[in-house]
């Protein structure tokens, strides 16, 4: 009772491994490139950041240097100033979309390594349970081996038949608690799941800073941007530019990292159980006969587990019928035996609940259930988040560079500061000075006017 209904029989592990090493050498081969097909994604986006700024600086240059020159005394802007200066706005306000997108990019990457960070946790809770209920039961037989059983010898010492049940009893558990230790199949395994989990864990909380970082900078660059173009402000306008561009080529690194990752991840989802079978057994060492019973789970394989647990339950039931005639035939004739065989069978009885708890955390539709967890974050809310961000690197890049084109064209059709300017100071004192050093003529004399003498 409490066992799966699965077969007994285990299956010849030969043909099986010998099919998946030939199925992973070519996937092993395909998987050579990966890294060089990574970088050259991540350099399609360098080359977009230098095409970007070669584009800039060419019409930058062509706007500063191939001016037609302006008639003396034009005081009106040169036509579509206007136009200019609203492409620039609608550029920052598509980069202030984008932003919104990246938050909702960023989030989602977020929840999905976390999945997989729960999901890690989860399998490592139930295997240190395995081990944990493995060492405790081993440890409460080998007890009862040592003491109770021994004593109970030494008391029915007089009854051969009876030395003799115990002395069957004593095999039983030492075959059981031999059983029992071949369970604990994650002791000693280099690889912790606890371990990963923190490590990815510690790597996301800096990524997610570092993208939250980013996306407020772009939003304080569009802003103050907006606000410059608002107050005509040129220095404002001119700090802003500088800013653009620092982003810029931040914005064009983050979408080479993004879509290498994202171009990896999708390769690896694509087909993730061969990868991580193969790299599962190579850094553990376990059979494949366990690996694929808890990365499958389907009726096709079959619990390595079932003939060792079926003896267990075998001995543990033969233990169990042993102890209870001892109980009915030397109870009576040595009372001295009672207080070891009521210590046997509380160790029995704490042996079986541990037992069936131990089949129910072997099974593989907890661990199984814990990887489908890992992969449904990592493929489906990580990979989203990760489009996402990609869409806002987008945005951002074509937005930055359309308001580092506009935004020179802009400021050169601000007014001066203070206009009034040209009508004070130098301009007005210089006409006063030279009206004080000229002679100042006589008064005019007008005929029939003369001066009467007082």
């Amino acid at each position: 009772p409490g066992l799966p209904s699965t077969s007994t029989e285990v299956p010849d592990p030969g043909p099986p491994a010998t099919r998946r090493e030939g199925a992973a050498s070519p996937s092993e081969a395909s998987c050579l490139p990966l890294p060089q097909a990574l970088l050259l994604v991540a350099a399609l986006a360098g080359l977009g950041l230098g095409l970007s700024l070669v584009f800039i600086a060419v019409y930058l240059i062509r706007f500063c240097c191939c001016r037609p020159p302006e008639p003396p005394g034009a005081k009106s802007p040169p036509p579509g100033g206007g136009c200019v200066t609203w492409s620039c706005i609608a550029a920052l306000l598509v980069g202030c979309a984008g932003i919104g997108i990246g938050f909702y990019g960023n989030s989602e990457t977020s929840d999905g390594v976390s999945q997989l960070s729960s999901a890690l946790l989860h399998a490592n809770h139930t295997l240190s349970a395995i081990d944990h209920l493995v060492l405790e039961t081993v440890e409460r037989l080998g007890e009862a081996v040592r003491a109770e059983l021994t004593t109970l010898e030494e008391v029915l010492a007089q009854r051969t038949e009876l030395v003799a049940a115990a002395r069957g009893a004593r095999r039983q558990a030492e075959a059981v608690a031999q059983q029992l230790q071949e369970l604990a199949f994650w002791r000693g395994v280099p690889l912790s799941p606890l371990q990963v989990a923190e490590d990815v864990s510690f790597v996301e909380e800096y990524r997610w800073l570092a993208y939250v970082l980013l996306l407020l900078l772009e939003l304080l660059v569009c802003l103050f941007t907006l606000l410059g173009l608002a107050k005509q402000s040129k220095w404002l306008v001119i700090v802003m530019t500088v800013m653009s561009l620092l982003v810029l080529i931040l914005s064009w690194g983050s979408m080479g990292l993004e879509a290498a990752t994202a171009v990896g991840l999708s390769d690896f989802c694509s087909s993730p159980d061969t990868y991580i079978l193969n790299l599962t057994q190579e850094e553990t060492g376990l059979s494949s006969d366990i690996l694929n019973y808890y990365f499958l789970c389907n009726q096709a394989v079959s619990n390595p587990f079932q003939q060792r647990l079926t003896l267990s339950q075998r001995a543990l039931a033969s233990i169990h019928s042993q102890l209870q005639g001892l109980e009915r035939e030397a109870v009576p004739q040595f009372p001295s035996a009672q207080k070891p065989l009521l210590s046997l069978e509380e160790t029995l009885n704490v042996t079986e609940g541990n037992f069936h708890q131990l089949v129910a955390l072997l099974h593989c539709r907890g661990l199984h259930k814990d990887y489908g967890a890992a992969l449904r974050g990592l493929c489906e809310d990580a990979l989203e988040g990760l489009l996402f961000l990609l869409l806002f690197s987008l945005l951002s890049a074509g937005a930055l560079a359309t308001a580092l084109c506009s935004l020179p064209r802009a400021w050169a059709l601000f007014p001066p500061r203070n206009p009034s300017a040209s009508c004070s100071g130098s301009h007005l004192s210089e006409p006063l000075l030279h009206a004080g050093l000229e002679p100042v003529p006589p008064p005019r004399s007008f005929p029939g006017c003369r001066r009467r003498p007082h």
